[in-house]
């Protein structure tokens, strides 16, 4: 028998929907809704590395502060240690003048700065604080 041919089927092309205004309001709309999202994103991701910029200024700006500070304190100490010793040099060579002269080395007195502390506490803690003040001023001089 022969084999009967079945026509063969026809294809109908899929449907397309046609583009309207209506489809091109709506994929405008999803543009716009994309792109302020995405601005707000943005600008929130500047405000965030503007923030860790400032924090990360301020942390560097407080450690070259305390680098400075810590060489100066250094600085102070190593001059103050310069002048005690010739301060010391100085006392040593004069005393054995001062010896022949007959006049008496002075005990060491002591520096101004604990001079000024100590003015300061004593005014701190009596509650006539400034008489106290001008009678340590008047034996001063």
């Amino acid at each position: 028998m022969a084999a009967r041919k079945k026509p063969a089927a026809k294809k109908i092309p899929a449907k397309t929907p046609e583009t309207s205004l209506r489809h091109l309001w709506l994929a405008g709309l999803g543009v716009v809704a994309i792109a302020r999202r995405e601005t707000r994103n943005a600008a929130n991701d500047a405000v965030a590395r503007i923030d860790a910029l400032k924090q990360r200024a301020a942390r560097l700006a407080g450690e070259a502060q305390d680098n400075v500070r810590g060489g100066i304190a250094s600085v102070r100490e190593q001059g103050e240690a310069r002048v005690g010793q010739f301060s010391a040099e100085v006392e040593a060579r004069l005393a054995p003048v001062l010896a022949k002269l007959g006049l008496k080395p002075k005990p060491a007195t002591r520096s101004r700065k604990t001079t000024k502390k100590a003015a300061k506490a004593v005014r701190r803690t009596t509650t006539r604080g400034k008489k106290v003040a001008k009678r340590i001023a008047a034996k001063r001089r």
